[in-house]
């Protein structure tokens, strides 16, 4: 007769931590996890002890009930001893040829607004062409190195922060997004390296990461100033539904739209003078 211990194989004492990595994470119990897999709540204690392997599929049962991004179902896979299951390539290889070629699709129909596509870390990887030369109405953005981050480029004193009329809310907002709209509600060790980088900016404070009360209106707002016009405009996120590669997972569009009717007046003329 084999027993639970005799089958333990190599990685299954990692598999545990990482299992109950997830589990604290998600502020589940053992007995809730079983609930959502059905899964023995003993079978799952025996995966975490280190005393038993789960078979892939119930591996990816428990991934899926816990929400677990693909990039991290890979790390579960392999400490299980099991092939990562999740292509790792490019956002750009011939395999996302689909997905790319949708994301240039609804750039284009967001003209004249700006619209850019950005990866976990908020890279700038493909924009429409309202996008560039709505920031150089501003600032040259010629200037600033490849790939461009998104964040850097609002928070940065010789970037775009100088025209953010509100930048300080902004600025708190950016931080709570940072953390809703990491894959999987992970800050992995990237991202964390990018909000220090944020925190070393001057005058910005530790405490605009703890979230906001909630406020009565809808948005808000991204105020800009250009000669003395304020320009209020907001965002939206469009992401991959279902994806089954980690590239189509951590791709996200960040598109601008006007506030209001002013602003999408004075954001025609702006755009018009710079092609004259």
């Amino acid at each position: 007769m084999i027993t639970a211990a005799q089958n333990t194989k190599p990685g299954a004492n990692e598999l545990g931590v990482l299992m109950r990595h997830w589990r604290d994470m998600r502020g589940k119990s053992q007995f809730d996890l079983s609930l959502d897999t059905d899964v023995s709540q003993r079978h799952i204690s025996f995966i975490e002890s280190g005393r038993s392997i789960p078979s892939r599929q119930t591996l990816m049962d428990i991934a899926q009930a816990m929400d677990i991004p693909l990039r991290d179902r890979n790390t579960l896979l392999l400490a299980a001893g099991y092939a990562p299951l999740y292509p790792e390539g490019a956002w750009n290889a011939l395999e996302m040829h689909s997905v790319t070629k949708a994301l240039e699709r609804m750039l284009r129909q967001h003209e004249p607004f700006p619209a850019v596509v950005l990866d976990r870390h908020w890279n700038v990887l493909l924009t429409n062409e309202a996008a560039p030369r709505f920031f150089n109405c501003f600032i040259d953005l010629s200037a600033r190195k490849t790939p461009r981050n998104m964040l850097h480029l609002l928070f940065d004193p010789e970037g775009m922060r100088p025209f953010i009329a509100n930048w300080e809310d902004v600025a708190k907002g950016l931080f709570e997004r940072v953390y809703r709209e990491s894959v999987g509600r992970v800050i992995d060790e990237k991202t964390k390296e990018l909000l220090a980088a944020l925190l070393e900016y001057p005058d910005v404070k530790t405490e605009w990461k703890v979230p906001a009360i909630l406020s009565t209106i809808p948005v808000t707002p991204l105020s800009f100033v250009k000669d003395g016009q304020v320009l209020n405009y907001f965002s939206m996120v469009t992401t991959v539904g279902i994806p089954q590669t980690i590239a189509a997972q951590e791709l996200r569009i960040d598109s601008i739209f006007p506030l209001d009717d002013a602003t999408e007046m004075y954001h025609l003329e702006m755009l018009a003078n710079m092609a004259a």
